[in-house]
């Protein structure tokens, strides 16, 4: 089992689902959160109303995470009137204040340039519970299937990070043991296609983050 120096487990979430068969694998795999993309231009999205057939047998103590760019007010609360999310998660221009208006708690996805990002971040976005450092990529709020300079994340930071960008089965083992993340998040990584999730790299992935 992945472990950092204090014994603890690194959590996984697995992004993009669009189907159910994929949300099945995930929790039969062991995925901690799974993530539901509502932003029309992503090959990944979906609409509120599937979401309450994606969701209906997912179990207590798994997150359902609904993931927003830029999204209105009335956006954000149709999905949370659709089904059960418990955890919002937002990659645009959003400020605190808008994330924190749905009662809900949520995470701020960062796109990274500069150990400064990171920083800047923490203090901008006080109600965050995590941030999610993604790979930055000018145009595209996520999902780049790219990787970053992991040497960049200061050791310091004062909120827990959850490690996005280009992480697979190949790289993810050395990610967790470089950065120590509280969680990592996985989509194109595990896909066969775009939206479409592969089991054997769910479960390859899986593997390998739980790997002694």
């Amino acid at each position: 089992m992945s472990t950092c120096a204090t014994g603890f487990r690194t959590r996984v979430k697995i992004c993009g689902l669009t189907r159910p068969e994929d949300v099945q694998c995930a929790v039969d795999s062991g995925a901690d959160a799974l993530g539901f993309v509502f932003y029309p231009p992503s090959p990944r999205a979906i609409e509120a109303e599937q979401l309450a057939e994606l969701v209906k047998s997912v179990p207590a103590f798994v997150t359902v995470t609904a993931l927003f760019v830029n999204p209105s007010q009335e956006e954000v609360q149709s999905v949370l009137d659709a089904a059960r999310i418990d955890l919002l998660q937002f990659h645009g221009d959003e400020d605190d204040g808008f994330c924190r208006q749905f009662h809900k708690s949520y995470i701020k996805a960062v796109r990274v340039r500069q150990a400064s990002d990171m920083v800047e971040a923490c203090l901008r976005f006080p109600g965050a519970l995590s941030l999610l450092l993604d790979s930055y990529k000018p145009g595209v709020p996520g999902g780049t299937g790219e990787s970053f300079d992991w040497s960049l994340i200061p050791e310091d930071l004062n909120k827990s990070i959850i490690l996005a960008g280009g992480l697979d089965p190949s790289n993810v083992k050395t990610a967790i043991q470089q950065v120590r993340p509280f969680a990592v998040d996985v989509s194109g990584g595990v896909e066969a296609s775009r939206g479409i999730k592969d089991a054997s790299k769910i479960k390859a992935f899986m593997n390998e983050v739980y790997r002694d």
